[in-house]
C-alpha cells in the first residue's frame, strides 16, 4: 500500500489488496472510493470483494469506475457527489492512483487555485499538466454556475 496525499482530506494509491482496507481504517480513512473498473482486476480485488472489506472495516464504500481515457462531466459529477457525502478522510485507488488523482483534481477546479491542485499531485507524484485544459474548463464551468 502507497497511500499518496492529496489533501488534508483526501489521499489515493496505486491498486490496494483487500487486507489493506482494515490498515487504512486504523490510519484513519473513512470513506474507500474505488475507480478502477472491474474489468481490469481479478474478482479478489473486484469492487464486491473491496466493498465488503470497507464495510467490515467500518468504512463507507464508492465504486465510480472509471474507464482510461474516459473521464466524463457525468463521471466528475458524480465523483463530487461522492465526496460531499463522504465521511473525511477519503481515500481513492485505481491501477496507479493517476484516474483517482485526476478525479479529485477536477472536483477541486474553481475551488482552489489551479496551480494548488497541479503542485498538490507532482509532490504525491502525478503529472496533472496534461489535464490543465480539462481543470480550466471545469472551473469555469463551476465559476459561471455558480
Amino acid at each position: 500500500m502507497d497511500p499518496r496525499k492529496l489533501s488534508d482530506t483526501f489521499s489515493v494509491s496505486p491498486q490496494i489488496e483487500p487486507e489493506d482496507v482494515a490498515a487504512l481504517a486504523a490510519l484513519g480513512f473513512r470513506t474507500l472510493i474505488c475507480n478502477r473498473p472491474d474489468e481490469e482486476v481479478d474478482a479478489a480485488h473486484g469492487s464486491a470483494a473491496m466493498a465488503q472489506a470497507a464495510a467490515d472495516a467500518g468504512m463507507a464504500f464508492h465504486y465510480l469506475p472509471y474507464y482510461p481515457g474516459e473521464m466524463t462531466l457525468d463521471l466528475v459529477a458524480a465523483f463530487e457527489a461522492a465526496m460531499a457525502e463522504a465521511e473525511q478522510p477519503a481515500f481513492a485507488y485505481c491501477r496507479s492512483g493517476t484516474r483517482s488523482s485526476h478525479l479529485w483534481g477536477m472536483s477541486q477546479a474553481g475551488l482552489i487555485p489551479l496551480e494548488e491542485i497541479v503542485t498538490a499531485a507532482a509532490a504525491a507524484g502525478y503529472d496533472h499538466s496534461s489535464l490543465l485544459p480539462a481543470l480550466q474548463f471545469h472551473a469555469g464551468k463551476r465559476v459561471n454556475n455558480g
